[in-house]
């Protein structure tokens, strides 16, 4: 390898990689506690972009490396990181994070995290992953109990920053990695607050695939002489050579059909199919698992949990299919990924780029395969002339229904196969085999987490129902609430039937209104054409009662009426008083 010597301030020395035996890590300078590691994670050799880059960042300086998804940029960056952290034991730092590697998305977060883990596990070093989505107390006890390196989304870092659960004054190297994905999803401004927020005497160290102007001009404002790394390609965009590519243009109705056959070809493994809307990816996950396909989706719309399920399923195999939006299309680096079907045209030859780089990665073929429907066919264009693709003639991609016959020679498909997987061939175990852990995250529609369990509250009672019922002149008359309340009264056992109740007479008209009867003991209350009958269940071998004069009754409705307005009356007697309105009614 050769390096140029280092140019003035804010200029870029670049790196071209040229075909050579790749070096084990040990002869590249790393600590042999991080070479047992890796070697315990089955990784020997330095890809290109790990070879070039090791050095330049085990000194410590600035660097700007750039190479394909799958390439190994991970541990390009990742492995200085670890060599260079002051791991527990070794020196007193406080628990305070030493390093720090910002991402555009939670699921390149993980990823990271995970393979930082893993390269550090000899020497002990911790590496925490932060992102939003879930609650934030497991955080701050993770941040309280001591990390050296921290992964994170620009989003949660800036918010514990800001309750000052985080401190950022002892990092000592940063990495931006999935740069221009950050800046489409409209972090830059967040990335800057970051910088800005970091001690100046630092590495920087940004990865990409791209490099679109702003990101160019960032570095130049934040990177002190950073040396350049290009490896696997050429500075312009472009894909795998490992992946083989078709192209088709089908129709909206037949794609489902197509795409059934070839999840059926002959050595396929797991498949990632990605869809332009989230509604898009649940129908085309729906319809998959209803053919007998073990598949899910992810996007954007899925709380953290449920996301995390599909991706534990689909590492571990339960799945084969993942049907995912462009928010899975960066970072998710899952090993034994065969084949990648753009169900729905990319916008862009970027997107193009990233969907197709979840296979043919780390030197594995793989195969993409991407559904231009008639409308799309002038995005395709622009797409393929962007990156020199060639794959089709003047006249566009050829039409294809599944019933095509150059699509079973194409992707090797048996010729029996039908829109549906045969029973024989569903061998996985599905979603429903993975457990959702409960993050205690604030969900879509949720205000935030539950603090706690959440003591049932007690039944309410039903407020007793007034019914409305019609005199014999189509008046609405109401019947009271004595009723309904003497009802409750005696259900509850309050009402023995002891005692008579109380006798009253009211002005009624010629109608007759209907008779109440209660069991148990309740008063039965029976009107008649010009007089009011009291009976009691417990006076049911006696004669009815009549009711006193005019003049008493009266008297005993003036009484009560200064009751109520004294509020001496008490619940039996304001029943009383709404059957008293409703019969002067």
């Amino acid at each position: 390898m050769r390096i140029t010597e280092r140019a003035p301030q804010n200029s870029m020395t670049e790196i071209k990689n040229t075909p050579t035996l790749a070096p084990t890590f040990a002869e590249l300078g790393v600590r042999p506690e991080t070479v047992a590691s890796l070697a315990a994670m089955g990784i020997e050799r330095a890809f290109a972009i790990q070879e070039y880059a090791l050095p330049i960042a085990l000194r410590g300086g600035d660097m700007i490396g750039q190479a394909p998804t799958g390439t190994g940029k991970t541990f390009g960056f990742g492995i200085p990181l670890i060599d260079r952290a002051v791991a527990p034991g070794e020196g007193d730092t406080g628990g305070q994070p030493q390093a720090l590697v910002v991402v555009p998305t939670r699921e390149l977060g993980l990823q990271v995290a995970k393979d930082l883990a893993g390269a550090g596990k000899s020497r002990g070093v911790r590496v925490l992953a932060l992102y939003g989505g879930v609650a934030y107390e497991p955080q701050v006890e993770a941040l309280k109990a001591g990390v050296e390196i921290l992964v994170s989304t620009p989003g949660r870092l800036l918010d514990l920053c800001k309750q000052k659960h985080l401190k950022l004054d002892k990092v000592k190297a940063l990495v931006l990695d999935e740069a221009d994905r950050m800046l489409d999803l409209g972090f830059l401004d967040d990335v800057e607050k970051i910088l800005k927020m970091l001690p100046e005497e630092r590495q920087t160290m940004l990865f990409s695939a791209t490099m679109p102007d702003p990101i160019v001009t960032l570095s130049r404002r934040f990177l002190r002489t950073p040396v350049t790394v290009h490896a696997g390609h050429t500075t312009e965009p472009g894909v795998s050579p490992q992946t083989k590519q078709v192209v088709y243009r089908t129709h909206q109705l037949n794609k489902l059909e197509l795409l059934a056959r070839i999840l059926q070809a002959n050595g396929r493994g797991l498949t990632m199919i990605f869809t332009r809307t989230k509604r898009n990816a649940d129908r085309v996950s729906e319809d998959l698992d209803f053919r007998g396909f073990a598949a899910a989706a992810v996007h954007g719309d899925l709380g953290q949990g449920a996301r995390e399920r599909a991706l534990r399923a689909f590492r571990a195999g339960k799945i084969d299919v993942l049907v995912a939006t462009d928010v899975a299309a960066r970072g998710l680096d899952v090993s034994g990924v065969t084949h990648v079907i753009n169900y729905d045209c990319p916008d862009d030859a970027e997107t193009y780029v990233h969907r197709i780089g979840r296979t043919g990665r780390a030197g594995a073929t793989g195969v993409a395969a991407t559904f231009v429907d008639w409308e799309d066919m002038p995005r395709w264009r622009i797409v393929d002339k962007t990156l020199g693709l060639e794959l089709t003639g003047p006249d566009g991609p050829p039409e294809t229904y599944h019933t095509s016959p150059w699509v079973y020679t194409d992707l090797d498909i048996p010729t029996d196969v039908s829109g549906t997987l045969p029973s024989a061939q569903r061998s996985r175990a599905g979603l429903s085999a993975e457990v959702e852990e409960d993050l205690g995250g604030r969900s879509r529609g949720s205000r935030g987490s539950k603090r706690g369990p959440v003591a049932e509250a007690p039944p309410r009672e039903r407020a007793p129902r007034r019914r409305r019922r019609l005199t014999g002149d189509d008046q609405p008359a109401e019947q009271g609430e004595t009723g309904a309340a003497e009802t409750s009264a005696a259900d509850s056992g309050e009402s023995t039937g002891e005692g008579r109740s109380r006798r009253r007479r009211r002005r009624g008209g010629s109608a007759a209104i209907a008779a109440v009867t209660h069991e148990n003991g309740a008063p039965a209350v029976q009107f008649s054409d010009g007089s009011l009958t009291v009976q009691s269940a417990g006076d049911s071998d006696g004669p009815a009662e009549p009711a006193g004069s005019a003049e008493a009754g009266a008297s005993r409705s003036r009484s009560r009426r200064r009751r109520r307005r004294s509020g001496g009356r008490g619940a039996e007697g304001g029943a009383e008083g709404a059957l008293e309105s409703s019969v002067e009614g």
